[in-house]
C-alpha cells in the first residue's frame, strides 16, 4: 500500500529500503534494560527522530507522522492500524541517548555505510565552518537575571522540600515578589528605585543561600542545580562587604569599577547553564553556542570525472553528494581554534581523515598545520598576518625584512645589523624566541623610523622555533599567489551546507537547554541532512549530456 500511494517512492521509503541496517537494536543494549516489560525497538525510535530532524518537525508532530503516514508507517515496520505511542517518549529516549553517550551512534553508524558503499572516504577533501546557534532560553540583564535565578531556585525548594521551604522563609512575601517570572518590562522606571530592587533580590538570594546550608537544612538542598546556580550568580552579581558601622552590606557589583567575571565563565540565565553570551564583529552578538560542521567536498572537475568513473554501463551517473562528516557543538564563547584539534582527530578515529582541509582564518595556527601535516593533513587556510605595527601599517620593516641564521642564533636587520640577544622563552604556553638588537645600533640607524617607534627600547622580534618560523613565513607568501586564491574558493561551498541545515533543520535556534542536549540535536540535524542528500542522490537520475540552451542549438543548426 505504502508502494501504491507513493509510485515514486519517498524519502522515509528509500531509508528503510536503502539504510535499513544502520538502524538496529543491538547498538543500544548498554542503555536498554533487560527485565521488565518490553519497551519500543530503539531502532525505531532513533529512525523517527531522524525523520523528525528531516522535517524540522516537534515531538508531538513527529509521533503524529508515524500514526497517519503510510510511508512513515513502512519506514518504522508498523502495522496500519498500529496506533503509535506518546509524544513523550521521544524526550526519554534522548535523555537515555545522552545518559550513556550514545548521542553520535546512529551517525557514526550511517557515515559508516556510506564509508563501505565508497560515497565517503579518507584523503580526499573536506571543509569547516561555524555559525552561532541562540539558546532556548529568553535573554536577561544582569538585573533580571538575579530576580529570576532567586526565582527559578525557590520554584526547585517548592517542589523538592515544600514543609522546609515554609518554615524556613517568609512565602508569602516571597511568592508576592517572584510568582510572576521576572520581566524588564514591569521592573521600576527610575535608576534609584532599580538600583534598590537590585540589593533586595541579592538579599534574597543571600538569605535562601545560607538557609539550605543552615544546619537544621537537608544536606541535599545546597546539592539541587538551581540552588547551586543561584550561588553563582550571587556571586557574579554582588559584593558583600563591612559598611562603616560595622554592619553586613550586600551591593551590585558595577561593571566599570569592579569588573565582572570573564564571558567563558560568567552564567546568563538561571535556566541554562552552559548558555553563553558571544559577539562576532560589531553586528552579531548572541546568546547560546556555537556549531562546527564538515563536510566533503569537490571541485567541479572532480565531480565530472568521479561521475564519468562511476559509470559501469557507459551511462554518466551522479558524482557522490558532499555529506557532514563531523558535527561538534561547543559554548559560545570557544573559539573556532580550540575546535580544529577534535575535528581532525574524529574523523581519522571514523578513517576520514582528508587530504586537504579547507577552513577560514579563525580555525589554524601554525602549530596545528604543522602537527596536521605530520598526520597527512593539509590545511588549506590563511594564517593569520603578521600583527606588528610595520605589518598592520603596510609600512616601514615588518618580520618578513629580517634574515635569521638559525645556526648561529642571530638576526639581522635590512641595515645589515646583527641582533644583541637570542632568548629561548614561553608564551602562552607555547615555546618562543625573542631576538633583540642592541640599543646603540638602533640608535644611530637612520632607518629607525621605518624600524620601531620606541625613543629607549631597541627593536625586538619574537619567533616561532626554526619548523614553525618557515612553515609560517611560506604559508603566508604562498597564499598571497592568485593560485591558492582560486583553490581556496572551495571552502565557500560550506556556507551553503549551513544555509541548507539552518532552513531543514532549524540548527540555528537549540531546541533544548543544556550543552549535552543541543549536541544532541546537532548530531541528528546533521544524520538528518545527510539522509536528505543521499535521498537526492538515489531519486536523481541525471542526463546523458549537461542541456543545452536553445541559443546553443541555434548555433548547431546553422553551422551544420
Amino acid at each position: 500500500m505504502a508502494r501504491a500511494a507513493f509510485p515514486a517512492g519517498s524519502l522515509p521509503i528509500r531509508l528503510r529500503d536503502r539504510m535499513e541496517a544502520v538502524f538496529a537494536d543491538e547498538p543500544y543494549t548498554d542503555a536498554f534494560g533487560v527485565r521488565g516489560a518490553p519497551g519500543l525497538s530503539p531502532a525505531v525510535l532513533s529512525l523517527v527522530t531522524v525523520l523528525q530532524f528531516t522535517e524540522d518537525l516537534t515531538d508531538r508532530q513527529a509521533t503524529a507522522m508515524a500514526v497517519r503516514a503510510i510511508d512513515w508507517k513502512y519506514a518504522i515496520g508498523a502495522e496500519l492500524t498500529d496506533p503509535g505511542f506518546d509524544f513523550s517518549v521521544l524526550a526519554k529516549f534522548r535523555a537515555r541517548l545522552i545518559e550513556h553517550g550514545m548521542e553520535r551512534l546512529v551517525f557514526d553508524r550511517l557515515l559508516e555505510c556510506c564509508r563501505t558503499e565508497g560515497l565517503v572516504a579518507a584523503g580526499g577533501k573536506q571543509r569547516s565552518d561555524s555559525t552561532h546557534v541562540i539558546s532556548a532560553v529568553r535573554d536577561l540583564n544582569r538585573l533580571e537575571l538575579a530576580g529570576e535565578s532567586v526565582r527559578a531556585a525557590l520554584e526547585v525548594l517548592a517542589a523538592a522540600a515544600p514543609e522546609w521551604l515554609a518554615g524556613a522563609v517568609d512565602v508569602t512575601e516571597l511568592a508576592h515578589r517572584y510568582g510572576p517570572r521576572v520581566d524588564g518590562w514591569k521592573l521600576p522606571a527610575s535608576k534609584t528605585k532599580r538600583d534598590r530592587l537590585a540589593v533586595v533580590f541579592g538579599q534574597d538570594a543571600l538569605m535562601l543561600c545560607r538557609a539550605v546550608r543552615a544546619p537544621g537544612a537537608p544536606p541535599w538542598l545546597a546539592e539541587l542545580p538551581a540552588v547551586e546556580l543561584l550561588r553563582q550568580v550571587l556571586v557574579q552579581t554582588y559584593y558583600i562587604e563591612t559598611g562603616a558601622r560595622g554592619r553586613e552590606v550586600i551591593r551590585k557589583r558595577e561593571a566599570e569599577v569592579d569588573g565582572v567575571p570573564p564571558g567563558h565563565i560568567r552564567l546568563a540565565s538561571p535556566y541554562d547553564a552552559d548558555a553563553r553570551w558571544a559577539a562576532k564583529g560589531e553586528e552579531l552578538f548572541w546568546l547560546g553556542y556555537k556549531i562546527h560542521l564538515t563536510e566533503t567536498c569537490h571541485t567541479p572537475a572532480e565531480a565530472e570525472a568521479e561521475a564519468e568513473a562511476g559509470s559501469g554501463n557507459g551511462k554518466r551517473v551522479a558524482a557522490p553528494p558532499n555529506l557532514i562528516t563531523d558535527v561538534h557543538t561547543t559554548k559560545a564563547t570557544v573559539p573556532d581554534v580550540k575546535a580544529t584539534a577534535g575535528i581532525q582527530q574524529r574523523l581519522n578515529e571514523r578513517g576520514l581523515r582528508p587530504g586537504e582541509h579547507y577552513l577560514d582564518s579563525g580555525y589554524p595556527s601554525v602549530d596545528l598545520v604543522a602537527a596536521a601535516g605530520k598526520d597527512g593533513t593539509a590545511m588549506v587556510t590563511p594564517l593569520l598576518a603578521d600583527h606588528s605595527p610595520q605589518s598592520k601599517a603596510a609600512a616601514g620593516f615588518d618580520k618578513s625584512a629580517f634574515r635569521v641564521d638559525w645556526k648561529a642564533r642571530q638576526v639581522t636587520c635590512p641595515a645589515g645589523r646583527t641582533s644583541a640577544g637570542w632568548y629561548p622563552v614561553t608564551q602562552h604556553g607555547r615555546p618562543a624566541i625573542v631576538a633583540q638588537f642592541a640599543s646603540t645600533d638602533c640608535r644611530a640607524c637612520p632607518s629607525r623610523t621605518q624600524c620601531t617607534s620606541s625613543r629607549r627600547v631597541s627593536r625586538m622580534l619574537t619567533l616561532r622555533p626554526k619548523e614553525l618560523h618557515e612553515i609560517q613565513a611560506t604559508a603566508r607568501a604562498v597564499q598571497k599567489t592568485q593560485t591558492w586564491r582560486d583553490k581556496y574558493k572551495l571552502r565557500a561551498g560550506v556556507e551553503g551546507t549551513i544555509n541548507q541545515a539552518l532552513d531543514m533543520t532549524g540548527i540555528r535556534r537549540a531546541r533544548y537547554r543544556g550543552l549535552a542536549k543541543v549536541r544532541l540535536q546537532h548530531v541528528f540535524s546533521a544524520t538528518a541532512l545527510n539522509v536528505i542528500r543521499l535521498d537526492a542522490y538515489w531519486s536523481t537520475t541525471p542526463l546523458g549530456r549537461p542541456r543545452t540552451s536553445r541559443l546553443e542549438r541555434l548555433a548547431y543548426m546553422l553551422t551544420a
